[in-house]
């Protein structure tokens, strides 16, 4: 299935947002999800299926600054 992930399209195989995680090997305590403008609990990632045509932004926590 097709999805946009950070605006670019990308074919995928997980059905769920963690499953998508795992495979991207992208850690859920380092990420927020937003899917199709909702951001997701992340106690709602293994059970948010991903369908076709979802729109999904990871939002990556980034430390540092003076």
């Amino acid at each position: 299935m097709q999805v946009t992930i950070n605006g670019k399209t990308e074919e995928v195989s997980g059905s769920t947002v963690l499953d998508l995680l795992k495979a991207k090997d992208v850690s859920p305590q380092m990420v927020a999800v937003e899917l199709n403008s909702k951001m997701l609990d992340r106690d709602k990632l293994g059970s948010t299926v991903v369908k076709d045509g979802d729109a999904i932004e990871l939002l990556f926590y980034m430390g540092g600054g003076a």
